[in-house]
């Protein structure tokens, strides 16, 4: 039987509950690896799944299992991993999780280690982490949380027993955002939109929630009507550009603040750390954004397409259906389809280094030639 907390947690993925509830009755592997999209609740499972496993052979299991559920938490058996930047420090691998697993428990029978954001180690902490997960002590149990497991090295992944959690329902994104700060204001319309967008994602909903998700998706109608006006020589796809660098760059210096304190704190970074982890930070952030503007793009498209046949009960802009509307009674369902893969391309695209001005300058023409 799950724990309420753990069953609390993966309320909505009934695959992971089935697979920790069994992990705790036959006794937890030394690895695993929870894979699934950002906001799908895998932070809370293993938080959840880490209490539990602490909590085993504890003096006091309660007691035990309160201060793991903490967070942070206070527990000296449960160590937790998280990038403050774009990456993990190599520094922090080693000496958080590979040495520390050397040591025996502090109160009670086992030793849990999470990693969050796992893909995000480089691959030199992942190889040292290797031998860890080949030959791990008894007391020693893993986990490692990924949004993209493909950025593990296959000899990690292989060494993990997998866990899947599932991109979380519309229905059930909307009625957490409720909840939110950023749906304060919103409309049930726009709350309904951001849920349908961000494709199970919690934390990109709450994103398209806020200031910088509001705007993006404002500068995206505002490339796609410059595209039916068949006018584009303002080249609007450059406010695209300027919200994603925007975006960068506060991430930088959030990031930059947080290596300050913590080398402040005693942790120990070079400039040079500081500098480097800062400016890939803002590069992850802005990459996001960038990406997340494009992919809005061809939603849009698809709802077009949608409209234009009658579909409007599948819409996922549910905030701008009046516009949709408007604009798919002069648009052809053809011309939107190809878009939207013509859209996914140039995503495709931006992961080999291409310029990013020129590509979505050819982008938007394309789609003006062709509407």
């Amino acid at each position: 039987m799950a724990s309420a907390a753990l069953e609390g947690a993966t309320e909505h993925q009934g695959r992971a509950r089935m697979a920790l509830s069994a992990a705790l009755e036959a006794g937890p592997s030394h690895a695993y690896l929870f894979r699934g999209p950002r906001g799908a609740g895998k932070r809370a499972a293993a938080r959840a799944f880490a209490a539990e496993i602490v909590a085993a052979g504890a003096p006091d299991p309660d007691d035990a299992r309160r201060r793991a559920m903490l967070d942070p938490s206070p527990h000296p058996d449960l160590v937790w991993l998280a990038p403050r930047g774009a990456q993990h420090m190599v520094d922090e691998v080693r000496e958080r999780v590979i040495r520390a697993s050397a040591y025996r428990p502090f109160e009670g029978e086992h030793r849990v280690f999470v990693v969050e954001a796992a893909e995000a180690m480089r691959d030199e902490s992942q190889n040292a982490l290797l031998k860890t997960l080949e030959e791990p002590p008894s007391f020693v149990h893993l986990i490692l949380l990924s949004s993209e497991p493909e950025g593990l090295l296959e000899t990690i992944a292989s060494r993990c027993q997998p866990v899947d959690f599932a991109p979380l329902p519309a229905a059930v994104l909307e009625a957490q955002l409720g909840a939110t700060p950023e749906a304060a204001g919103a409309s049930p319309e726009e709350i309904a939109a951001a849920a349908r967008l961000a494709a199970g994602d919690l934390e990109r909903a709450r994103l398209l929630l806020s200031p910088t998700g509001r705007e993006l998706r404002a500068e995206v109608e505002a490339c796609l009507a410059a595209v039916l006006a068949d006018e584009l020589s303002g080249a609007p796809w450059r406010r695209l550009l300027a919200r994603a660098t925007a975006a960068g760059e506060e991430a930088e210096g959030t990031a930059r603040e947080a290596l300050e304190e913590e080398s402040q704190a005693g942790i120990k970074r070079t400039a040079k750390d500081i500098t480097d982890g800062a400016k890939r930070a803002g590069r992850r952030r802005r990459t996001e954004i960038l990406d997340l503007g494009l992919e809005l793009t061809a939603l849009w498209l698809r709802d077009l397409a949608a409209l234009a046949v009658g579909a409007e009960e599948v819409v996922f802009d549910r905030d701008r259906l009046d516009l949709l509307r408007a604009q798919a009674a002069k648009a052809d369902p053809a011309w939107a389809r190809t878009g939207a893969a013509a859209v996914q391309d140039t995503r495709r695209g931006l992961d080999l280094n291409v310029s990013e001005e020129l590509a979505l300058e050819a982008l938007f023409y394309r789609l003006a030639r062709t509407a």
